[in-house]
């Protein structure tokens, strides 16, 4: 994890559980929401659903291989929280990779592109009306 740091603190997960969005595969679930650092924060989460001590650590394992390979996909200047869910300790790298390509990073730039669109419109239908007012 090259331009990665590690987010450790309880809050800045919750902070990222409760207003931040989501995308949702089989064996994990990738939350995300913009950060005011500029840079990109990644925490792995395993619940005790996903098995015991050893699936739990394997699941971080593949989950970290799998974003190591699909960093430089990911926007920069976002906070990252991935989710095993208990079908992820029979997965492989490639496939939480595969996921990751295919649907969570498509997803998130999306979003960011649907988000930055309608702040776009929204200034031009304020300035379109400032000027009819003059």
């Amino acid at each position: 994890m090259k331009y990665t740091i590690k987010i450790k603190e309880n809050k800045d997960f919750l902070n990222i559980y409760k207003k931040g969005k989501f995308v949702a595969g089989k064996a994990v679930t990738v939350y995300y929401r913009r950060n005011a650092r500029g840079k990109t924060r990644l925490g792995i989460t395993t619940g005790k659903k996903v098995g015991n001590a050893v699936t739990r650590s394997r699941c971080r394992r593949i989950i970290r291989a799998a974003y190591r390979e699909n960093e430089e996909l990911f926007p920069k200047g976002y906070d990252y929280i991935i989710v095993a869910r208990p079908g992820c300790g029979v997965c492989k790298s490639t496939q939480i990779s595969g996921f990751m390509k295919a649907k969570a990073i498509p997803s998130i730039l999306k979003s960011i592109e649907k988000k930055n669109t309608n702040c776009n419109n929204t200034n031009k239908n304020n300035d379109k009306y400032n000027t009819e007012s003059k």
